[in-house]
């Protein structure tokens, strides 16, 4: 949920919900994809949009509620459960596993997977932690998106 004010039209000034596809609606302006862009980047969009209809619009962007961005650390870490991905930055896997507390010591750390969608789009992606970790390859430390599960399995020794 964001608040929207236009500076002196107070008439245009309001609240919208963002779909889950990342799309507001707001009078003049229509129906606009905001998914992924930062405040700024937003109140940008909506002031070109407002500014085929208004002299040098002045937008303001207040993020009054977030959705439920929430991931999950499963298996072998010393705190499971669920993590609520900050909304002004992405989350890593390597981030979400110290987030939660670290592993443990039956970890099987490059056996670390992220489960991601559902149904007949379900993917499971291999996470090698070590490639992070000791040799310091960050590519390998994938972002997280909203309902990913973390799953850290037990090692066999």
């Amino acid at each position: 949920m964001i608040e929207i004010t236009v500076f002196k039209e107070m008439d245009m000034s309001r609240t919208a919900r963002i779909s889950g596809n990342g799309t507001i609606s707001f009078p003049l302006a229509g129906n606009l994809n905001i998914a992924g862009l930062s405040v700024p980047e937003a109140e940008s969009l909506l002031a070109v949009k407002l500014s085929e209809y208004l002299v040098k619009p002045q937008v303001t962007v207040l993020i009054k509620e977030y959705g439920n961005k929430q991931i999950y650390v499963l298996g072998e870490v010393k705190k499971p459960g669920s993590l609520q991905i900050p909304a002004e930055r992405r989350l890593t896997v390597l981030e979400a596993i110290t987030l939660s507390g670290g592993f443990t010591d039956l970890a099987a750390q490059d056996r670390t997977k992220v489960l991601r969608g559902s149904g007949n789009t379900s993917q499971s992606i291999q996470v090698e932690i070590t490639r992070i970790t000791k040799q310091g390859d960050k590519n390998a430390d994938i972002y997280l998106e909203p309902n990913d599960t973390v799953y850290v399995p037990q090692s066999f020794f």
